[in-house]
């Protein structure tokens, strides 16, 4: 499963990951938090959340809203 993060920049361009690439920063660092795009579906997060519930980890899903506009915000994923 591919995931986008979010822009850190108005400009940039999307970069997505694995979750074979998330499931290594996270055992290197611990816990972490992720930023990802809109355009991922609501489906393959809770796919995420539930993959690593499953190996013992508590994970945060949350929506954070950046603007006024409904269509402006994006995923906060927190793995601890």
């Amino acid at each position: 499963m591919k995931l986008k993060l979010a822009k850190n920049k108005i400009g940039d361009e999307s970069k997505s990951v694995t979750l074979n690439e998330i499931s290594d920063i996270v055992a290197k660092e611990g816990q972490k938090i992720f930023y990802f795009d809109q355009d991922n579906s609501h489906k393959n997060l809770v796919s995420l959340v539930e993959h690593f519930e499953a190996k013992g980890l508590s994970v945060y899903l949350k929506e954070i809203k950046f603007g006024l506009d409904e269509s402006e915000y994006m995923y906060e994923v927190h793995i601890l």
